[in-house]
């Protein structure tokens, strides 16, 4: 017997569509029925994917560091796809690995731009309507790097630390509203992330998921389209989830040499 989900989303709204989580999440949804609002960077990969889907489908292209171009492409959404049930905050990236005394400070910016500011302005241009319909759901895509700093990572665990608060902080304020928010958090998952953190160097990408097994972005959206299928009255504050090669580490002690 087929699982037919109790609740399904009639339009949502994906930053970041073109990436790897960003298609498998529209794939999920389109699979479903929903009518899609894609956003991301490049004109002719939104077109191909909302192409590839089956379902009444609209895309906005815009840089997401780009307050106004975002506020004007949300603004244009036509009135058939106005009323946004459910809004995924994908976008965000990771860029470098160098301990933060010899970061690259432009890396950082872009990271807290895309990762933080980016996705509280698209919150708060979508949030709105919501309320006033009394109903909705956010889904932030945080990071197990959020609760679980690493050595290199000093910025993106910082600023996926910031994408869990501002959602538990979210569902302070919406308590009564009847709009819910979720903070999806995966561990390694192997997609073009390292890739992007790395710059385009594809040994050290690869040396990432070497002899493991980690997650795919079809995993994270089988998180992402449980917690979004779920009956109107069940939230899911946070869903942490990790491949079974990967665990928590301990805390790293320095050692003093004996002279």
């Amino acid at each position: 017997m087929s699982y037919a989900p109790p609740h399904i989303p009639g339009i949502v709204l994906i930053s970041g569509a073109t990436g790897d989580f960003g298609t498998a999440f529209a794939r999920r949804f389109a699979a479903l029925g929903s009518r899609l609002i894609l956003t991301g960077r490049n004109t002719e990969k939104l077109k191909a994917l909302a192409d590839s889907l089956d379902v009444p489908t609209h895309t906005l292209a815009f840089d997401v560091r780009d307050r106004k171009a975002m506020e004007a492409a949300v603004a244009s959404i036509p009135a058939e796809f106005a009323e946004i049930d459910l809004l995924i905050n994908n976008a965000g990236l990771a860029l470098g690995m160098e301990p933060a005394q010899k970061a690259n400070l432009d890396d950082w910016e872009i990271m807290v731009d895309t990762n933080d500011k980016a996705l509280a302005i698209m919150t708060g241009l979508i949030l709105p309507g919501m309320v006033e319909r009394g109903r909705g759901h956010i889904i932030n895509l945080s990071s197990t790097a959020g609760s679980y700093p690493y050595p290199g990572g000093h910025v993106y665990c910082a600023s996926k630390a910031f994408v869990t608060q501002f959602s538990l902080s979210l569902r302070a304020d919406l308590l009564g509203t009847g709009v819910r928010v979720t903070s999806v958090e995966p561990g390694m998952v192997e997609t073009s992330f390292s890739l992007v953190r790395f710059k385009g160097d594809a040994e050290k990408a690869a040396k990432v998921y070497a002899d493991t097994t980690p997650l795919t972005a079809e995993d994270v959206a089988e998180s992402v389209t449980w917690a979004a299928t779920l009956p109107p009255h069940f939230n899911v504050n946070r869903v942490e989830i990790m491949p079974t090669v990967q665990a928590p580490a301990g805390l790293a002690v320095h050692r003093f040499k004996k002279s």
